[in-house]
């Protein structure tokens, strides 16, 4: 929790937290942005609280009470956490999360600025992604997908085998949401394309919304 004081001065200022170079990320940054902590990289924004827009945006659009509320939700990319608490504090939906984030030091932070602050149940796992889908046993009410190196989704996360593996851990009327790039031509072009010949081969009745630079690609249940 920051003081008050730091709070007021980062809607004029960003307030530096912390810094770090990883294996993952060379270049790994996290202030105190508007009220929100923010996690960037050099060339994108991991995480921003309540102002991680793509998602905001979204969630503003989406039909809550198809999401059970005993739900247990995947989010592969886990970042600072934004996801689930814009959905605790914006949209008032608690639900179990188990999460996976590649960077141990981006998990760290999750941890302790995060973390401590949801009251709904959080497993985070610092690990590879593709493994966990590829090994678990466990089935989900919703799957979100947010994976990024710096601004780029690795292109093992742009495979069919890899969308199959994550439409055999949902649960009957699962839903799958993949986070995309659609900024720039080539994001909008490169992003069309995964939809209609590759994410359409495993979800033929999917759809995307657009909310930004960004594409969030669903199935449709």
């Amino acid at each position: 929790m920051q003081a008050d004081w730091k709070i007021l001065l980062s809607y004029l200022v960003d307030i530096p937290l912390e810094k770090a170079a990883t294996t993952e990320n060379p270049y790994l940054e996290l202030c105190l942005r508007k009220g929100q902590y923010c996690l960037s990289t050099k060339n994108a924004i991991y995480s921003y609280g309540l102002r991680y827009d793509n998602f905001r945006r979204f969630f503003q659009r989406f039909d809550w009470s198809s999401i059970p509320a005993d739900s247990v939700v995947l989010l592969l990319g886990f970042g600072l956490g934004s996801v689930p608490y814009m959905i605790e504090k914006t949209f008032k939906r608690q639900f179990q999360y188990v999460g996976l984030e590649l960077d141990p030091v981006i998990s760290g932070w999750a941890r302790r600025y995060t973390l401590p602050s949801l009251q709904s149940p959080v497993h985070l796992e610092t690990g590879d992604a593709m493994a966990y889908v590829e090994n678990s046993q466990q089935q989900f009410d919703l799957v979100i997908v947010d994976i990024f190196l710096d601004d780029k989704v690795p292109p093992a996360f742009g495979q069919a085998d890899f969308l199959q593996s994550l439409k055999n851990l949902l649960k009957k009327g699962g839903l799958v949401l993949v986070n995309r790039l659609y900024l720039l031509e080539e994001d909008q072009r490169e992003t069309s394309d995964f939809l209609e010949t590759v994410f359409k081969a495993v979800f033929p009745t999917a759809s995307a919304v657009t909310v930004g630079g960004n594409q969030i690609l669903k199935n449709t249940p």
